[in-house]
């Protein structure tokens, strides 16, 4: 049998122009950030002391369009347009006649999705003035992307990494230093809100809420300093819909257009990244499946409730409308630590609210043999958190088998795993369990915002 293109390539003057941004066409307005202390809507103003304001500005503009200034493309073009790809191997290997298309943004140099803020969040705070950045990572992606970005803009980073993983992933750290970053396992005695956990636990593990708490107590006392953060947020999420809008272009060259969009979630920066611009064609009627993918020790969509919480376990940020298994959360030492946040991106959890979105969660080891099957398969070695979209694909590649059906699957291969192989050793020798979080667990962690 002749295939097709295993690749589907833009050329570089298809790039996209805009982003879109979302907001303009939820059915229900975004309910508003609040003030902890008042619980009344937060102003931009309060956010200034975080963030520059021109990027405060996109976090609350309901433009459906947002221009993505020359000086960002011009630093996205070192990758972008990404390809699309045809997993016909894949394909082949589950006998489905399902057609499998992923999106790899594995291909930047730091190796995920992740610098398309990155470079954003750079320039935008270039050219207000700030000269150093502060932020967290889990797994190490964001981290390795905004020391990338602020290497390509000439900012200073410090980079407040989960314990857990800075033990696990080296060569991350090795990353954010050859561009120049400065990287910390978190807690830290940096900061009071690191030494707090460290004076009860010298070995804690960590968490992305404590390591937002030392980076946000970071900027807020240091000179010319501001924080970045790399999902969640409205601006975050907009700046990732370069990725989908590329696809739209890409499946339309194919003649296509996905039944099943498939991405897995954190914080939820690349799944709304592919995810954004089909949900606007289902808003406006399409008919069509999209799925986040989250893992069972951290089931924010899936057992999480829909509640106002802090982004951090320092409670130093507004509350958030999310869904989130609360932010005291400390989770389990699995590998794919791109995905252990407390809480979902308010877009994302608003969107499941409003029953245009599902989400699926998987267990450690499921994921892990996912990842081999597609690294057996199509050759790359997907990131942990990639593993995730990969399990979910491959349930719904076999239920279309069952099903006898033909249909296009869609998913955001968000990241390579080169730097994670030390997690595929593990899985390999039979060292990685799986972890479901309880029930229980979840209930006590939310009590207190539920107010029980």
């Amino acid at each position: 049998m002749v295939q097709g293109n295993r690749k589907i390539f833009l050329s570089e003057q298809e790039i996209p122009r805009e982003w879109y941004n979302i907001q303009a066409d939820l059915p229900k307005p975004l309910p508003p950030p609040l003030n902890p202390a008042t619980n009344e809507p937060i102003t931009p103003d309060m956010l200034s002391p975080i963030f520059p304001m021109n990027l405060i500005e996109q976090e609350v503009s309901t433009e459906r369009w947002i221009k993505i200034p020359d000086e960002v493309l011009e630093k996205l073009l070192l990758w972008r347009p990404s390809p699309l790809c045809r997993a016909y191997g894949l394909e082949k290997f589950l006998g489905t006649p399902a057609r499998i298309y992923y999106k790899n943004e594995g291909i930047s140099p730091p190796g995920s999705h992740k610098p398309n803020t990155a470079i954003a969040q750079a320039y935008y705070n270039k050219v207000f003035g700030t000269k150093r950045l502060t932020t967290e990572t889990g797994a190490g992606q964001w981290g390795s992307a905004l020391s990338f970005a602020c290497n390509q803009f000439g900012l200073e980073v410090k980079v407040y990494m989960v314990r857990v993983s800075y033990d696990q992933k080296p060569y991350r750290r090795i990353m954010m230093e050859a561009w120049g970053g400065r990287c910390v396992p978190s807690p830290s005695p940096d900061t009071h809100a690191g030494r707090v956990y460290l004076k009860d636990n010298l070995d804690h593990p960590g968490s992305l809420g404590i390591a937002i708490s030392e980076a946000i107590e970071d900027a807020v006392n240091s000179k010319n300093t501001k924080y970045s953060l790399g999902s969640v947020l409205n601006h975050v999420l907009m700046h990732q819909t370069i990725i989908g809008l590329e696809t739209e272009k890409q499946l339309k060259i194919a003649g296509e257009y996905p039944d099943v969009v498939i991405g897995c979630a954190g914080g939820g920066s690349n799944f709304a990244g592919i995810a954004f611009p089909f949900i606007r064609d289902k808003i406006h009627g399409k008919d069509i499946r999209i799925i986040a993918v989250e893992p069972t020790s951290c089931p924010t969509l899936t057992k999480g409730p829909y509640v106002y919480d802090f982004g951090d376990t320092a409670r130093t940020t507004p509350l958030l409308p999310m869904n989130s298994i609360g932010h005291q959360f400390v989770p389990a030492p699995i590998h794919a630590g791109g995905l252990r946040y407390h809480g979902m991106a308010p877009l994302v959890s608003r969107l499941l609210q409003d029953g245009l979105i599902e989400a699926k969660a998987y267990a450690q080891l499921e994921t892990f043999q996912a990842g081999i099957h597609f690294a057996r398969t199509e050759g790359f070695i997907p990131a942990p958190e990639t593993d995730h979209a990969i399990a979910c694909v491959i349930d719904e590649a076999v239920k279309a088998k069952e099903e006898g059906k033909e249909k296009v699957i869609l998913m955001n291969w968000s990241g390579h795993g080169v730097i994670d192989l030390a997690s595929y050793d593990a899985y390999l020798s039979g060292k990685l369990h799986d972890y479901i979080m309880p029930d229980e667990d979840i209930e006590q962690l939310v009590c207190e915002l539920k107010r029980c």
